[in-house]
């Protein structure tokens, strides 16, 4: 199964309290930060939630 590297390129401030809990769910607490996650429904809704404040790349 293919993985994501999700990288925060911006900050949570601002953001919703469901914006912020979704980043630390996902494994994000500043920007730059990076975390490999497995390319399931459940994190792709994860990242759509947080789009405007992430990147995503496909990693084998």
């Amino acid at each position: 199964m293919a993985s994501l590297l999700i990288t925060q390129v911006k900050s949570e401030i601002g953001g919703t309290h469901n914006q912020r809990a979704t980043l630390r769910t996902l494994g994000l607490r500043k920007i730059r930060a990076t975390t490999t996650r497995e390319d399931t429904p459940q994190v792709r809704g994860m990242i759509r939630t947080v789009a405007h404040l992430v990147t995503v790349e496909e990693v084998d």
